[in-house]
């Protein structure tokens, strides 16, 4: 037992022995190469191959590196979109319309967010973990290559140095060296067979790979901002309907107010540096008719009074002023002649109006408008008046104090 003991550390020993003088050989071949002291066997075509082998795998490890943060940011973007849409939950209180789909949309968001993050993760990440595992044992590979033609460069000189001896030619040690020779370059020329075969093989797998990796990464990133736009327009949807229906509840209480005689519109004397402006409830009580009761103006007429032509000749006011004498004053200088039926007169605005509901004209300087009969008379309010714009047709409220007669 203790002889075979001897034995595995004599056998240990020489092992080491032999792989210290092996480094010290490759160590030294390789100086001799770069001060010139002897040749180098080159292959331009084998560098080739690892010049593009190291390209291929810079990139294949920043696209790694890149789609790992990517991962990473989708994460941390499904986390902050939580937060986010739970928050917006909160402040759309529960009795508004659309409160429960406004939920379920919300949490459809987290859920692509999710299902974004898996299909990166599983689809396109870890494939690439899998391609970029190739290039470790490929690099072992064409180091044990380099190693290899260092030895046969090494056994190469050694013969030549022997062959080239004048003296003292040992014809043994030429014959052994020779061999060594020969089996330094078959070991070198299997590896090196195989490495020439291998890398380019690897290079040019690189294009499917890329194909196969990046339309699944697309395809998932389309299928993500496609869904997210249809909630997104749903949320929008739900959005819409509360500002119209809050648009609504405001012009009904807006209306019962002015029925209740606060007018919506105070009227004022126009003069260079002022302009009609929309009243408060503070300045309620002015209206319409206070405006038309001013001499320096135009006066209110009766209906079926003789007013005053151009000619200056008496003449009747025309039929369409006859109508509804209690809602409607055909103020001074309106002209009711040669009008469509249903026009009571027209006006030409006199002052911009943004409008602030769906059923109010929008109103420039200059704009035409004509007067027409509320469908309801009772929907009647003081200050303002129907009619239909000229230039587009549509027909809406405006308030009379914003235009003039003509």
């Amino acid at each position: 037992m203790v002889g075979d003991l001897k034995m595995a550390t004599e056998s240990k020993g020489t092992i080491f022995a032999k792989t210290v003088q092996k480094h010290a050989g490759r160590a030294k071949e390789k100086i001799l190469q770069k001060v010139g002291k002897v040749d180098r066997t080159a292959d331009e075509i084998f560098d080739d191959h690892v010049q593009n082998f190291t390209k291929q795998h810079m990139l294949a490890k920043k696209l790694q590196t890149e789609v790992n943060n990517y991962v990473k940011c989708i994460k941390e973007m499904r986390a902050a979109s939580k937060s986010l849409y739970e928050c917006i939950g909160e402040v759309y209180e529960p009795d508004w319309t659309g409160h429960d789909l406004l939920y379920l949309q919300t949490q459809t968001v987290d859920m692509l967010w999710q299902d974004l993050a898996h299909k990166v993760t599983d689809q396109v990440l870890i494939p690439l973990n899998t391609y970029q595992a190739h290039f470790p044992e490929m690099r072992k590979k064409i180091e044990k290559r380099n190693r290899k033609l260092v030895d046969y460069d090494s056994q190469r000189h050694s013969y030549q140095s022997l062959e080239t001896m004048q003296k003292k030619r040992d014809q043994g040690k030429i014959s052994k060296s020779k061999e060594l020779v020969d089996e330094a370059k078959r070991t070198f020329g299997i590896i090196n067979s195989e490495l020439n075969d291998e890398l380019p093989a690897l290079h040019d797998s690189r294009i499917l790979f890329y194909v196969t990796n990046l339309q699944t990464f697309f395809s998932a990133e389309q299928v993500f901002h496609s869904e997210l736009a249809k909630v997104h327009s749903e949320l929008e949807t739900i959005i819409e309907k509360l500002s119209k229906e809050n648009q609504r509840t405001v012009s009904t209480t807006r209306r019962i107010s002015a029925a209740n005689g606060a007018s919506p519109v105070t009227p004022v004397t126009p003069n260079s540096t002022s302009s009609p402006i929309v009243s408060t409830p503070e300045a309620k009580g002015r209206s319409l008719r206070e405006e038309f009761e001013t001499p320096k103006e135009y006066e209110p007429v009766e209906v079926g009074a003789q007013v005053t032509n151009g000619g200056g000749s008496p003449s009747l006011a025309t039929p369409a002023a006859k109508r509804n004498d209690e809602l409607y004053d055909i103020p001074v200088g309106a002209t009711t002649e040669d009008l469509p039926p249903g026009v009571l007169y027209r006006v030409r605005a006199a002052y911009k109006y943004d409008p602030e509901d769906e059923d109010e004209l929008q109103l420039e300087i200059g704009d035409i408008v004509r007067v027409i009969e509320y469908e309801d008379p009772e929907e009647q309010e003081e200050g303002w008046l129907m009619g239909i714009k000229e230039s587009t047709g549509q027909k809406g409220l405006f308030p009379a104090n914003f235009t003039r007669p003509i």
